[in-house]
């Protein structure tokens, strides 16, 4: 029977169908397939939860449900049937249906389809009604999940979330690209991260952390690289170095990876995600050892380089991995010429620093470190690199009242998602990328 009048119901999801073998219910989505048969049409309905299959056999009823294009939104009311074959085991019959929207014009590939036959341009141009695709919808639910470990683990430490501007009097990284905006006759820029706010929050708050969008004028066009991403943030005082920073670090991923497990465990087996093991001691290796190592074994000598070239990261990977059994690896003592100017000198060897990057899977996925809490060595910091305190005036007042020894990190959540899914691709972990060439949709 096919119905043009909506009424009040009560929905059940396709994934509960299995438990309502029996029972009449009501299931609402998106018209995902339809198989037309000489004496049945199949309609396979799409929802948040999975999918859920109507047979229709009454002739009439045939006729009109042989008519909507897919994607158009329907309603479903039947008797759920067992059924081996069926999506979950369960279908729906006798089904009444009754259309939710107009006739769906034709989207830009079958969404149907197990694989996706689309190229990433076409995917991005669409995305609206390409990542209804189960496929390209899963990333995006493994990165929910992800921010909800984030966010309880933080939690569960004595973390307060804030939210911080994200137009900004002047740039938080000395010497990057930043956006310019007009901001009611001022110049103003779009922030590169939450750093300066977060920082002087650990004078209130103590430990806090933020997830917001952070933006970078840096004209990369790689796979890696994205003008606006998400970027998960934390800062907590009162400790004596980076070390504490990282096994809050540690903490958080262990956190994240459980959340992912428990909350998008479909997701990850729709995409084959292999979660990893996050050792209870993350190995470590300071910057000037793995230079030598680098040098010893590499056949290049990347000694007195301020960073680690994409390559080296890669190799320094897979020395963790085969001498350490870790897909995760901490790279400490960064040069301070490639740290910000807030970063806190090593003791001992001030041409280091007590930061450190941490590699997942051959990519640089956190940076974090130990800042400077003085205001006279603010002010020494930046004289030594020829800037005026003038432009830093409000986020350095906080440091003449009082700060504790502090420090944080900053994980980019779309190349953790990236990683965890073994994407080729940043913009695959992204819901609308923002780069050097795209503004829409």
């Amino acid at each position: 029977m096919i119905s043009t009048s909506v009424r009040p119901a009560c929905r059940t999801l396709a994934a509960e169908l299995p438990r309502r073998i029996g029972h009449q219910v009501t299931v609402q989505g998106w018209l995902h397939r339809r198989r037309t048969l000489k004496s049945v049409v199949f309609l396979i309905l799409r929802d948040r939860s999975g999918l859920a299959q109507a047979v229709v056999t009454e002739p009439e009823a045939m006729t009109l449900a042989g008519g909507y294009p897919e994607e158009t939104v329907l309603q479903i009311t039947g008797t759920v049937t067992a059924n081996p074959q069926a999506p979950g085991g369960a279908e729906v019959t006798s089904p009444a249906v009754t259309a939710l929207s107009g006739p769906a014009a034709p989207p830009p590939f079958d969404l149907y389809r197990p694989a996706v036959p689309a190229t990433l341009p076409t995917i991005l141009d669409h995305a609206p009604v390409a990542l209804r695709h189960p496929l390209l919808r899963a990333p995006h639910a493994i990165s929910a999940a992800s921010v909800a470990g984030f966010r309880t683990t933080l939690d569960g430490l004595g973390f307060t979330e804030i939210h911080t501007p994200k137009v900004v009097a002047s740039a938080t990284e000395s010497g990057a690209n930043v956006f310019a905006i007009d901001w009611f006759g001022t110049r103003a820029y779009l922030a590169q991260s939450p750093q300066f706010f977060k920082q002087a929050m650990v004078g209130v708050f103590e430990r806090v952390y933020e997830t917001g969008p952070v933006f970078r004028a840096e004209p990369h066009d790689t796979a890696r690289h994205l003008a606006q991403y998400t970027s998960l943030d934390a800062e907590l005082g009162f400790i004596a170095d980076h070390r504490e920073v990282m096994a809050v670090l540690r903490e958080v991923l262990a956190g994240m990876t459980a959340a992912v497990g428990h909350q998008a465990g479909e997701a990850c087996t729709l995409l084959n995600v292999e979660l990893p093991d996050v050792p209870e001691q993350i190995p470590e290796i300071h910057f000037a050892e793995a230079q030598e190592l680098l040098a010893a074994h590499t056949g290049e000598d990347p000694r007195g380089e301020p960073d680690l070239a994409p390559a080296h990261e890669r190799w320094l990977s897979r020395w963790a991995l085969r001498e350490h059994g870790s897909e995760f690896l901490f790279v400490t003592g960064y040069p301070m010429a490639k740290r910000p100017f807030y970063t806190h000198p090593e003791p001992g060897r001030p041409e280091y620093s007590n930061s450190f990057d941490l590699l997942f899977r051959g990519l640089e996925l956190v940076t974090g470190g130990q800042r400077l809490h003085r205001y006279e060595d603010y002010l020494a910091a930046l004289a030594a690199r020829g800037e005026s305190p003038v432009p830093y005036a409000g986020y350095l007042a906080a440091f003449r009242h009082g700060m504790p020894p502090h420090g944080g990190f900053a994980l980019g959540l779309e190349r953790w998602t990236t990683r965890l899914t073994g994407a080729d691709n940043v913009r695959r972990a992204t819901l609308f990328p923002r780069d050097l060439h795209r503004l829409t949709p």
